[in-house]
């Protein structure tokens, strides 16, 4: 059986695994990323790559990183986390291991492993949306992953949806991830803590005793435990989360969503809520079909399932 090999790269990991046409993870490692110097970013990606092909025979490499990659799959223009700027990614690592190389975005690696091999298998066109820190996305229209003219699509987290809201790390205000995101949880979750603390009593006696303490799980955890703060910023982020994914549908039409990232880790403190406003949201509702809402299947080895499978189509 063809074997490729895929690659997460993040800026704090690197994700590397041999990968079967089944999309089966057959050896995995991973290794620290040293994201200041893109000279050892490379030789770092070729070092697991070189362990994982011992003794194998790979087809290619696929590479999946966060941050713009060129149209031609070669080249990451920009990576909010790595030091990467015209980076020539594709160039570097196949001269060190000696292989076809393939670049892509991580989000889009992940939606092609998820419309593969786990939610959305059986969908010709879906969503994915990767909710964590901030959102990230990918797209597969008619079975093929959509990248865009210049290979930048998809960059959901980027719909402007409040004029003059919430500044953005892109540059912009309202950004759908400054309200549907992990970080917008822990804003809510702050911003409710400093106008009714009595409300959010168990949150700030988890957190430490100030909103400032507030994080990701101290909310979940407050959450879980019944806190009404925690929960009504649970609430509000599920809401934006569903404006998003109706703006989405009525732009792109697909048969399903699939949610992703961080957040899902909590999805059952969120995702019928999603479900039920989208559905009470959707433009046109009562006269076209609801799309799915799923959760996605293959969590943190999606991006190096992607990658590696889309490094066979190269």
């Amino acid at each position: 059986m063809a074997l490729t090999i895929g690659v997460d790269i993040g800026g704090t990991k690197i994700a590397a695994g041999v990968v079967d046409e089944d999309g089966r993870v057959v050896e995995h490692l991973l290794r620290a990323t040293p994201a200041r110097d893109p000279e050892r970013v490379a030789e770092t990606i070729a070092e697991a790559v070189r362990e994982l092909a011992k003794e194998r025979e790979i087809e290619a490499v696929g590479l999946g990183a966060a941050g713009f990659v060129d149209e031609t799959r070669a080249l990451v223009r920009f990576a909010p986390n790595l030091a990467w700027r015209e980076e020539p990614l594709q160039k570097k690592v196949s001269a060190l291991v000696g292989l076809p190389v393939v670049v892509e975005n991580d989000a889009n690696a992940m939606a092609w492993a998820e419309a593969k091999f786990g939610a959305g298998r059986g969908e010709t066109h879906l969503v994915c949306v990767t909710v964590g820190t901030g959102i990230g996305g990918g797209i597969v229209l008619g079975g093929s992953l959509y990248r865009g003219r210049w290979g930048m699509g998809a960059e959901l987290g980027h719909m402007q949806l409040i004029p003059e809201g919430r500044p953005c790390g892109c540059g912009n205000l309202g950004c759908w991830e400054q309200y549907a995101s992990g970080n917008a949880l822990v804003i809510e979750a702050k911003e409710i803590a400093r106008a009714d603390p009595g409300r959010a009593a168990r949150l700030l006696e988890i957190a430490g005793g100030t909103p400032e303490q507030i994080e990701g799980k101290e909310v979940t955890d407050a959450a879980r435990q019944g806190d009404p703060a925690a929960l009504a910023a649970f609430s509000t982020m599920a809401d934006w989360l569903a404006q998003g994914l109706c703006d989405l549908a009525a732009i792109l039409d697909p048969g399903c969503f699939v949610l992703g990232g961080g957040v899902s880790t909590a999805a059952d403190l969120w995702i019928d809520q999603v479900r039920e406003s989208f559905a009470a949201t959707l433009t046109g509702r009562g006269h076209r079909p609801v799309a799915d809402i799923r959760l996605a299947e293959l969590g943190a080895s999606a991006g190096l399932v992607g990658a590696a499978d889309l490094a066979r189509i190269r």
